[in-house]
């Protein structure tokens, strides 16, 4: 989990040296400098900590405290003190301050006594994360199986959610891998523990290794305290390990020593540590043809595939894209705040004849979208994208016309079309363009591509999903 970090000190040495001491991979600090409206700034920061100098929090200081822990999901307050006010530093420890610091502390004391602040603070986000889910969890019955290809997967999960065998989750991009394991962990045995999920293909193989399997103080540069694992933190719960077929080689060995001896090293560490959890992997991949090729071990693929479930593709349940459409007309009206209710028969009939590469993923972008645009209370066949509304794939669509050309150079067909379409065609297929043009520059490297288009890499890999863009064709 990142950690965000803002220091406002009237000392900037401190300020730079305890920023050495703190800032890595997780942690991110940013330095605010004193003056008339620090105190301003500082209410509007996002993060999850804030030390700061006790000579910027404006008097009096007990009852600016107080309003500090009135903001929305407020930061964690620490407070640098040069007065030796015992009473003053209890009263704004009562009035929410998480520390009061004493400038006599050493750096190494502070950077620790932060880091105790900020593992409080991830324990507290990840004790309302699981109460959250707890209220919403994903429930094997949320799965519309209205066709017979549905309903037999269902019997078949049905058959598994009770037992603590490895599972392997095939499917297409965008079926609901991640949704089925949680689904199968909150309906079995370790319901109460924690369900802890990682993406094995977005993540720099450096960073994935620690995600995985935790660092020691030390065992590389920046880890200046130790660190769990996602094997660790899912002790007595479920570790789902997404884009399995993109683990590096090396890491496939370390993780099949965990799936052998239940048990893991973290980097950097000298002792074995127990762990007690059920593993889920999931791939859009055939992982058969990676063994094939020596990119993926076989005993390996054993180890995972004790079970394995594969979710049909849309294109193959077309009777439950009806039902479909529906239930999530319903859930998404209070999210997209449009008074949409229905769908009329030709937009229905254009969605249940569109082969969706992306799935159900692709399904409830589209859906979004069109309540968004919607005029009335349904969704009209305006409303949805042309591709959907034509009944082709981005990849089959005509071309866009370069830039610069004349009217006259357009194709005829587009000057039949509303402009409504027009404009959302074009925009499509730049988008489509550009983001080939930046992966191809890239050799596939999600994160980069993410960057450079200035985009959070979750809705980067959502529009791959939507113009089937698969990175793995880019390198």
């Amino acid at each position: 989990m990142l950690n965000r970090v803002v220091l406002a000190l009237d000392r900037t040495d401190v300020a730079r040296r305890l920023r050495k001491r703190v800032e890595q991979d997780d942690v991110v600090v940013t330095e605010l400098k004193n003056g008339a409206d620090i105190w301003d700034k500082l209410t509007r920061q996002s993060a999850d900590a804030v030390l700061v100098s006790r000579t910027m929090i404006p008097d009096p200081a007990v009852q600016t405290v107080e309003a500090w822990e009135e903001l929305p999901d407020a930061p964690a307050l620490m407070v640098l003190t040069d007065d030796d006010n015992e009473d003053e530093h209890v009263q704004l420890q009562a009035a929410g301050a998480a520390a009061v610091v004493g400038a006599r502390v050493s750096l190494d004391s502070m950077a620790s006594l932060l880091f105790s602040v900020l593992s409080e603070r991830d324990e507290l986000a990840q004790e309302r994360l699981a109460t959250r889910r707890a209220l919403t969890q994903p429930r094997l019955s949320d799965f519309v199986s209205t066709s017979g290809v549905m309903q037999a997967f269902v019997r078949t999960v049905e058959r598994v959610i009770d037992s603590n065998v490895s599972l392997l989750i095939l499917g297409e991009t965008g079926v609901g891998k991640e949704r089925l394991a949680q689904a199968v962990h909150y309906e079995g045995p370790r319901k109460t523990g924690p369900f802890i999920a990682i993406n094995c293909g977005a993540l720099p193989e450096t960073l994935l290794e620690s995600e995985l399997f935790g660092h020691e103080e030390g065992a590389f540069t920046g880890a200046i305290r130790s660190r769990r694992g996602c094997f660790e933190l899912a002790h007595h719960g479920t570790v789902f390990l997404d884009e399995i077929g993109e683990l590096p080689h090396h890491l496939q060995v370390k993780l099949l020593r965990v799936l052998q001896e239940r048990e893991v090293r973290r980097v950097g560490g000298e002792r074995s540590i127990k762990v007690d959890v059920r593993v889920m992997a999931a791939t859009n991949r055939d992982l058969k043809a990676l063994i094939e090729q020596g990119l993926f071990r076989q005993d390996l693929y054993y180890r995972l595939s004790v079970m394995t479930l594969e979710i049909p593709p849309l294109r193959e349940r077309r009777e439950d894209i009806r039902e479909l459409v529906r239930t999530y007309i319903d859930y998404l009206r209070p999210r997209v705040g449009r008074d949409v209710y229905g769908i009329r028969a030709d937009a229905m009939h254009a969605m249940a004849q569109y082969r969706w590469p992306g799935n159900v993923r692709e399904l409830i972008n589209v859906i979004e979208r069109a309540m968004l645009l919607a005029e009335g209370e349904e969704i009209g066949l305006v409303d949805l994208p042309q591709s959907v509304a034509v009944g082709r794939e981005p990849s089959e669509m005509i071309m866009l016309p370069p830039p610069g050309a004349a009217l006259d150079d357009l194709p005829p067909e587009w000057l039949e079309r509303p402009w409504k379409d027009v404009r959302r065609e074009a925009v499509e297929r730049i988008e489509r363009a550009y983001l080939k043009g930046l992966l191809e520059e890239t050799k596939g490297k999600v994160g980069e591509t993410a960057r450079r288009a200035g985009m959070q890499p979750r809705s980067l890999f959502e529009k791959m999903q939507y113009y089937q863009l698969r990175k793995e064709d880019f390198r």
